[in-house]
């Protein structure tokens, strides 16, 4: 029995999707190879399998080795170029509360 999973990878301006077909009993970094091996991911710089916090499940973060099921959605997380809280510290400017 095979499943299938989408893989997605956004950048600021751009967002990477592929779909891929796996084995039943996948794991996350499964499906992380697979995407590897298509356009427009062979570009991408990223390292199979990702760190725990760099990958996640519908908005979940999970770890490279978790089982996957038909119709997930495996996404790659990036890291936050500015701490949101800070930047509405900065915006909010001295003396004022964001």
């Amino acid at each position: 029995m095979t499943i299938r999973v989408e893989v997605v990878y956004a950048l600021p301006r751009t967002c990477y999707a592929a779909e891929v077909e796996l084995e039943a009993g996948a794991t996350v970094a499964d499906a992380v190879r697979a995407a590897m091996a298509l356009e427009p991911f062979r570009s991408l710089r990223v390292d199979p399998p990702p760190d725990a916090d760099k990958v996640g499940i519908f908005g979940r973060a999970v770890a490279p080795d978790t089982t996957l099921s038909d119709g997930d959605r495996v996404e790659f997380y990036r890291d936050l170029a500015q701490d949101p809280r800070e930047l509405r510290r900065t915006r909010a400017g001295p003396g004022q509360r964001s």
